[in-house]
């Protein structure tokens, strides 16, 4: 039996670009979709946070051109904290699953790898 599940996951930019911000959006969403293994009809919404530094584009605009067209998305500012993570990305989607929350795969990509160890799959992908 599927039950609505919350998929979190984060990526950082290496700059504060328009397809530098596509590129990553897309290979985040990618990433979470195929280790969870969900398809289009299992999502429900998606909402992403971005740096403040992030001026360039909304995270959603390459979620869009994914196809994602049909899906509730929303784009919101991370509180500006000193010291926080540059350039990054976060998003929580939404999703009908028959996965148990214990089994669901949260992604964090790039530099954001750092902001959660504990679940990120590659930590090789850490920036420095």
């Amino acid at each position: 039996m599927n039950s609505v599940r919350a998929f979190r996951g984060a990526t950082q930019l290496s700059t504060d670009t328009k397809e530098e911000m596509r590129s990553a959006v897309v290979e985040l969403l990618k990433e979470i979709l195929s280790v969870n293994s969900l398809g289009h009809e299992d999502l429900i919404s998606i909402l992403f946070t971005a740096t403040p530094d992030i001026q360039s584009d909304f995270p959603a605009a390459g979620v869009r051109e994914f196809g994602l067209v049909d899906l509730p998305l929303i784009c919101a500012q991370e509180l500006d904290i000193k010291g926080a993570l540059p350039r990054t990305i976060r998003l929580l989607i939404h999703a009908n699953s028959p996965l148990s929350r214990a089994q669901v795969s949260h992604v964090y990509l790039r530099g954001a790898a750092i902001l959660r160890p504990d679940l990120a799959k590659n930590l090789k992908d850490v920036q420095k």
